[in-house]
């Protein structure tokens, strides 16, 4: 009982735990920045190395669909090796490799770095949350752990567009890769500073298991890309039948072997599973909100992109605050409580957009009640992560949660995207402008606007109204049937996380 000191100041106050705390913060940060950072330099990468449309796509998607793919097999090798280890390999192979793509001369150059930033990246995630386990064995400083690391991976996100644009406003389209020097360069000076996780040497790695990881997240993943952009066709049906298939034969691989690849007896605890599933629908929340209100922005208000992602900053820092504020509050209130109450906030800025006239206030506001909530929520769910598993395991059940997140980024895009999407079409009434410009029109909100700008004035101010009240009556729909999506699984949540102290499961003890 002698300890008075807050964790915070516990923290800063011990060298080796600060250090830790930076080596936890800087990699995640990088490595979800970069999930969102190439977008702002795609037009400047197309004019320097002239890719077909396949290939632009796949400089997006290549590092997605890695880092989703092996992030449960990085986990549990880093179970086996050492999480220490897994961190040091994957931040000085991200920072060669990163290093290496600016001097790309073809398509295919920056294609295949892309894919080997995504397998780096997969190392890095789950051994960061996997190190606080054991460089934090106090439970209130390892809450304010988990409360950075869950912030840094919500706000990162959210930092991508706007570190892009400022970039790209001074350099070319090479900085957005040499910025994950500055991030990772500290990480590998100070993690000999900190403790080894326990490693399970004796355990084998089944190669086939790995495989058949990859092809199921690769097959799935593909397939919410592929519907997203293009919409639902034979090509669809066939990723996502592969991926399903393959992670079926992964499940029954999994359930016969003595050392599986991924413990799935993790999931017979519904307090994980549930914070997994919270992980998933709370990022993909996030991440749709962002795909349409950077769309309103910008094009339906007019904004520039750096102002259009300046709205977004007090949204931002309110997360930071959230993500660290809400300690002391998990601290006397039940989790399930406590996300369930994040949840109807959530709801609340899905509730926003959809009633009331938008605006870039609006907009702003809506933002900072959504990513303030879910930086509480990714606090917690993560800590109900790391308390309802054996230390053993960590770091397969890390993994596990940051799939989720993978997956969330993409669903976000899709289903919400999407329904955005489907509705502005459903609902776009074009005047007379001819048959090209309408087929035009009808794809895309962007489409409507480059149309508008080859019409004479009268036309494209119709044009315009048109598509932008399109596009809003969309995003309002969509924010109305979101919002009570969310209150139907905060009622869920509230049922299935009923744990007064996540950190009191045998795991921890």
């Amino acid at each position: 009982m002698q300890r008075t000191a807050s964790p915070l100041v516990s923290i800063i106050q011990d060298r080796s735990k600060g250090a830790a705390l930076l080596v936890i913060m800087l990699p995640v940060l990088l490595v979800t920045i970069d999930n969102t950072i190439l977008n702002f330099a795609l037009p400047r990468i197309a004019a320097a190395l002239n890719p077909s449309a396949a290939e632009q796509l796949w400089m997006i998607d290549a590092y997605s669909l890695m880092l989703a793919g092996l992030l449960v097999t990085m986990g549990s090798s880093g179970d086996r090796f050492g999480h220490r280890r897994m961190l040091c390999l994957g931040c000085m192979g991200f920072a060669v490799v990163s290093m290496v793509v600016v001097f790309s001369q073809q398509a295919w150059h920056l294609i295949a770095g892309r894919v080997l930033l995504g397998c780096f990246g997969a190392m890095i995630l789950p051994a960061t949350l996997a190190l606080i386990r054991t460089a934090f064995e106090d439970r209130e400083e390892r809450r304010l752990a988990v409360a950075v690391w869950a912030t840094c991976l919500t706000i990162g996100s959210a930092l991508g567009p706007l570190l892009g644009g400022v970039l790209l406003q001074y350099f070319d389209w090479q900085s957005v890769f040499l910025v994950a020097l500055p991030f990772l360069l500290p990480v590998l000076l100070l993690a000999p500073m900190i403790t080894e996780s326990p490693r399970q040497p004796g355990r084998s790695i089944d190669y086939l298991s790995i495989l058949l990881s990859l092809g199921a997240m690769t097959g799935v993943m593909l397939s919410l890309k592929y519907l997203a952009t293009v919409g639902f066709d034979g090509e669809v049906l066939i990723w996502a039948l592969s991926g399903i298939s393959l992670g079926v034969v992964f499940v029954r691989r999994q359930l016969r072997l003595e050392q599986p690849l991924l413990d799935l007896g993790l999931f017979a605890s519904p307090v994980f599973s549930m914070s997994i599933a919270t992980n998933l629908v709370s990022l993909g929340l996030l991440i749709g909100f962002i795909f349409f209100a950077t769309q309103l922005l910008q094009l339906v208000f007019g904004l520039s992109p750096l102002l259009a992602s300046l709205i977004l900053v007090p949204g931002q820092v309110l997360a930071i605050v959230a993500g660290l504020a809400v300690v002391p509050v998990a601290q006397k209130h039940a989790p399930n409580r406590v996300i369930a109450g994040c949840l109807l906030l959530a709801a609340a800025a899905f509730a926003m957009m959809a009633l009331l006239a938008p605006t870039a206030l609006i907009v702003g506001a809506a933002f900072v009640l959504l990513n303030a909530s879910i930086a509480a929520i990714t606090t917690v769910s993560n800590d109900l992560v790391l308390g309802s598993v054996p230390a053993e395991s960590v770091g397969s059940a890390s993994s596990v949660s940051e799939t989720a997140y993978e997956v969330g980024v993409v669903m976000g895009t899709t289903l919400i995207g999407g329904a955005v999407a489907a509705l502005y079409r459903l609902s776009l009434d074009i005047p007379e402008a001819g048959p090209e410009s309408v087929v035009a029109a009808v794809a895309t909100l962007g489409g409507a606007h480059a149309v508008s700008q080859t019409q004479p004035e009268d036309v494209a101010a119709r044009i315009m109204e048109a598509a932008n009240a399109a596009f809003t009556e969309g995003m309002m729909t969509t924010s109305a049937i979101m919002t009570g999506f969310i209150v139907l699984f905060a009622l869920v949540a509230f049922r299935f996380l009923r744990v007064r102290d996540p950190l009191s499961h045998a795991g921890n003890r």
